[in-house]
């Protein structure tokens, strides 16, 4: 499986991971304290050949993407949940999930809303979600919506978050209605 984009990961052994699972071009942000020449290579990547963005599924990861996607909104971003990125020894991270569980997540890599035709979307099917329509699922207020947010957000490959976050993730990433219901007949 070869990437198009240039894949934006955390350090040297999520860059392994990557390489060993497809054919790729990485760059490692080295953790939080981005250094301003790792910028500039991002920001050369975006405009030539876009970029995913894909952290691992933690406090740090999230810390990071939410930094890069500041500067880079309309990356793509490509998410893994935790059981698939946990080690037996508990540590979390891209470098411990199998080269299938990568692919999968590289596969569904999503753009921002209306930054890529590339999904078949049409951008007035995405970016139109409440939180009504997240208790209305079963994925807000109610037993066991956290557990349903995990399942579908594997599914739709947009990755576990709080209802809040996992709202926002829909509406950025160009989720369209028909997909979450399908997705949810599924559960």
């Amino acid at each position: 499986m070869k990437i198009k984009e240039t894949i934006v990961v955390e350090g040297r052994d999520d860059t392994a991971a990557i390489k060993r699972s497809v054919e790729a071009l990485t760059i490692e942000t080295h953790g939080y304290g981005i250094r301003p020449d790792t910028w500039d290579l991002i920001a050369k990547a975006d405009r030539t050949t876009g970029i995913i963005v894909f952290t691992d599924p933690d406090h740090a990861g999230e810390q990071i993407r939410k930094r890069l996607l500041e500067r880079f909104p309309n990356a793509k971003e490509a998410f893994l949940d935790v059981d698939a990125a946990t080690a037996s020894d508990g540590d979390i991270g891209i470098e411990n999930a199998s080269d299938e569980a990568i692919q999968n997540a590289l596969a569904k890599a999503r753009g921002a809303a209306g930054s890529t035709e590339e999904s078949g979307q049409s951008e007035s099917l995405a970016g139109t979600f409440t939180q009504q329509d997240m208790f209305a699922w079963g994925l807000a207020g109610c037993e066991g919506s956290s557990e349903r947010r995990a399942m579908l957000g594997k599914t739709l490959g947009v990755g576990f978050a709080n209802s809040k976050t996992f709202l926002q993730r829909l509406n950025r990433l160009g989720v369209s209605r028909r997909e979450i219901e399908e997705a949810i007949k599924g559960l």
